[in-house]
């Protein structure tokens, strides 16, 4: 069992990001029974939940001409548009079926605002606006973070990096993730962890 000052942030584990979703994660499935193990490690556990309105701007379906995967400019930085995923109160936002952490205690659903991406468990990507956990964790008294779910190159990356900058002891566990794998941006993901010496476990 885990220390009781240690969380498990578990991220998107929803089923547009498992096999048959809108944005599928190869193998993303493949993580449930593991991260659901390792959940019962930990007293104290969080979840993340993609959570966007229909018209999202980091769809690419707002932009006309645009495809999925592509980068562009938005004002608070690059983003890569994504297909339609994890529509609030539809069934690929919901938490994959297999999940099974009853003792969860707290939901963070990001990504709410249309006109602004959210990887991040912590800020939404301007990399200012706050989600309010990092609020959460720092009353609870929490001072290490551990990330598993999908997928590894972006929302766990972020989340965790972001983790770290707030002070946070951090730790991914990779075999309990997926990556996307979108131009080399697992290779990327592991080699900016590895600077920021965040245990990749």
């Amino acid at each position: 069992m885990r220390k009781d000052t240690d969380i498990l942030i578990v991220v998107d584990m929803q089923n547009d990001f498992c096999p048959g979703g809108n944005l599928a994660v190869p193998g993303g499935h493949e993580v449930v029974p593991l991260i659901n193990r390792i959940a019962h490690g930990f007293k104290h556990v969080v979840l993340t939940q993609d959570w966007h309105p229909k018209g999202h701007l980091s769809f690419a379906s707002s932009h006309a001409g645009k495809g999925p995967f592509v980068q562009i400019e938005m004002p608070y930085g690059p983003q890569t548009l994504w297909p339609d995923h994890c529509i609030q109160q539809t069934p690929g936002s919901a938490f994959h079926a297999g999940l099974d952490i009853p003792h969860a205690e707290l939901i963070v659903r990001k990504g709410f605002r249309r006109e602004i991406d959210s990887y991040s468990a912590f800020f939404e990507n301007d990399h200012k606006t706050p989600t309010g956990l990092a609020g959460y964790l720092k009353e609870r008294g929490f001072t290490k973070a551990v990330c598993v779910g999908l997928a590894f190159d972006f929302c766990v990356r972020y989340s965790a990096e972001d983790a770290q900058s707030l002070g946070l002891e951090t730790e991914v566990i990779e075999a309990a993730c997926r990556a996307i794998d979108l131009n080399g941006s697992a290779e990327a993901a592991r080699k900016s962890l590895a600077e920021r010496d965040i245990v990749l476990a």
